[in-house]
């Protein structure tokens, strides 16, 4: 069989558009990328260009640098923007944030049955400054929020951002993680979509009380006996 050379300068010059549209929408240099890939600059630019090709190693190195899949580069679509980076608003979550982490340290303080003055002198902080942390006027040092909970008995960990965009981006990095430290048949298993109708199952029967468990239990020995 001959390959008509025409489709392999093709394929050059959608890889190197590929690699460029990676690039340039995950916010990195050709210098970075040139580095990430242990080639010079003008060598990144002649592979984006189409006048070069990179090799497989190359193009692994490239995906492993910019934490996107392998395939993207076997493909014809864009590199969609990053969704986190559009809800990524840094001065509304911040105000948002200040004002939660306030009317949470307030609610603490309530359930363990202390007054502001008590807290903030325990703290040796002044009691105006306190309550401007509690009403979010002002946004609270994070040593200052250790030393305040640690007079309230309470952890700085409940006071993390659970769901807003960045909580939950940490949330889903945890996950991430957590599938990664799984035995790898486990993996396996998890990774095959044809596996994917026992993980409902599970995730089901995870949500069922103790009781509605042991019905189903119970209904099921009754079957096989």
């Amino acid at each position: 069989m001959t390959i008509n050379p025409v489709l392999m300068t093709i394929r050059t010059k959608k890889l190197g558009l590929l690699m460029r549209d990676a690039r340039q929408v995950l916010n990195k240099s050709v210098e970075e990328c040139a580095k990430a890939i242990g080639v010079s600059p003008a060598v990144f630019e002649s592979y984006e260009t189409g006048e070069r090709s990179p090799s497989l190693p190359e193009i692994e190195m490239l995906a492993y640098y910019l934490e996107i899949p392998l395939e993207h580069f076997w493909g014809n679509e864009r590199l969609k923007r990053d969704s986190r980076l559009d809800a990524y608003d840094p001065d509304k979550i911040r105000s948002l944030r200040q004002r939660m982490i306030g009317a949470m340290l307030k609610k603490v303080r309530l359930e363990r049955g202390k007054e502001l003055n008590e807290v903030a002198e325990a703290a040796n902080l002044p009691a105006e400054r306190v309550q401007a942390y509690e009403t979010g006027a002002e946004s609270v040092p994070l040593p200052e929020l250790e030393v305040l909970l640690q007079v309230l008995s309470a952890s700085v960990r409940d006071f993390q951002d659970q769901h807003g965009p960045v909580g939950g981006w940490f949330a889903q990095q945890k996950a991430l993680k957590d599938f990664v430290n799984l035995e790898p048949e486990i993996q396996g298993f998890v990774s095959k979509p044809v596996n994917r109708p026992y993980l409902e199952l599970a995730v089901r029967l995870s949500e069922m009380s103790v009781e509605r468990l042991r019905a189903v239990a119970e209904g099921l020995l009754e079957i096989t006996l």
